[in-house]
């Protein structure tokens, strides 16, 4: 059973929320063209974001954070996706896949050298897993981290890495040479991104998501001690990046609630104002069924992530539950952005109107974290198993 958070009451948790809802709404909507135009998140926007503990608003207090457990984090993902994605993309890696690496498997040493500049903004952490031959599954990672002394030497390269041209510090998947006795030789490595050998490439020229920053990573004879190692081990590093995508998973599914409430919002608002022939087109019926249909997606997917993020929490589910909310949800939101492009007419295919640059962004949803495909892997394969299991 869920009693709540011991470190973020609901009372503050209340405060927190409302002041992160008064700041999408009333400093980034008003500059989401800003961002696009510019492909860039304005500085001032990004020292908001830091004075407000949004770098850590996931980290525990203990490490200078905010301490929201993912209950409270997906209330807060739901509001951040209400705005463009680049926002929280620039403080998504911090507080996800690759903070609660070291949040729930670091050693106290890794967590006091990172955990705080994490927490605060000062370093950016960036996931390196997705390479040119493997993404959703690691299995073909070709990165490989040889045995050198005491540490490690790393020889790879990884594609569409958030943040990297940002980066500070880089969370990276490789093959252990030697493997480990057990395992399956698959580790998370910790590499500075000043390290001789690490080469970031140009940010990326994506279809959406303007503001958020990608690009390739290349390491060359990398050379990392053996605290570089998360947790001290191959099998636990990459124990805990696994963690670190289902609890992931999650946050992206309320990420796309937020934005489907926006486009159905701005979908509402423009059926109750355009006239055709000089009737409300809000009062057509084939209309307000597709406004019907956008409803109902919303309020099914933000039921699903509450109650999945509730059982994460609780310890109920850590599998199944985040994969079949993050299949949900984005797959949800992308009907629900067609339908707003559809409520609009001509005009919701113009860019710099907010459902034309949502339809652009949230394509992307249902590829990074598990794409819809593995999502449903790890569902059938989960479910079958569990049945066997019982049998």
């Amino acid at each position: 059973m869920y009693t709540g958070n011991p470190d973020v009451p609901d009372d503050v948790f209340a405060d927190v929320l409302t002041q992160v809802t008064t700041f999408v709404r009333d400093r980034v909507v008003p500059r989401e063209t800003e961002i696009m135009n510019s492909d860039a998140i304005p500085a001032d926007l990004r020292a908001q974001a830091a004075d407000m503990g949004l770098f850590g608003y996931a980290i525990p207090q203990e490490w200078g954070g905010l301490g929201l457990d993912l209950v409270q984090d997906v209330e807060l993902a739901m509001q951040l996706g209400y705005t463009s994605l680049a926002l929280r993309s620039m403080f998504g890696t911090n507080n996800g896949i690759a903070g609660q690496v070291l949040v729930g498997f670091g050693t106290d040493e890794q967590k006091a050298r990172w955990l705080p500049g994490i927490a605060s903004g000062e370093v950016v952490a960036s996931f390196a897993l997705t390479e040119p031959g493997a993404g959703s599954d690691p299995a073909g990672l070709k990165t490989v981290a040889r045995a050198d002394g005491e540490g490690w030497v790393i020889d790879g390269s990884k594609r569409f890495i958030t943040n990297a041209t940002d980066a500070n510090l880089f969370v990276v998947f490789a093959r252990l040479d030697p493997a480990p006795a057990t395992g399956n030789g698959i580790a998370v490595l910790l590499v500075p991104a000043e390290t001789s050998g690490v080469e970031v490439g140009v940010k990326d020229a994506k279809m959406g998501q303007e503001g958020s920053r990608t690009a390739d990573v290349t390491f060359t004879g990398v050379r990392v001690g053996a605290e570089a190692l998360v947790g001290g081990a191959g099998e636990v590093g990459y124990r805990a990046a696994m963690t670190s995508l289902a609890r992931g998973r999650i946050h992206v599914a309320a990420l796309a609630v937020g934005t489907a409430q926006r486009a159905q919002d701005e979908s509402v608002s423009y059926a109750a104002s355009s006239t055709q022939g000089g009737t409300p087109i809000g009062s057509f019926q084939l209309v307000q069924a597709m406004l019907a249909d956008q409803a109902t997606g919303v309020m099914a997917g933000r039921a699903l992530v509450r109650e999945t993020a509730r059982a994460y929490v609780t310890g109920e589910d850590r599998r199944i539950g985040p994969s079949v909310a993050k299949l949900f949800c984005t797959e949800m939101v992308g009907k629900v952005a067609d339908l707003a492009v559809q409520v609009h007419g001509g005009t919701g295919y113009m860019r710099e109107v907010p459902v034309e640059r949502i339809y652009r962004d949230v394509r992307l949803l249902r590829l990074y974290e598990g794409t819809s495909e593995i999502q449903r892997l790890i569902i059938g394969g989960g479910l079958v198993r569990g049945a066997q299991a019982r049998s």
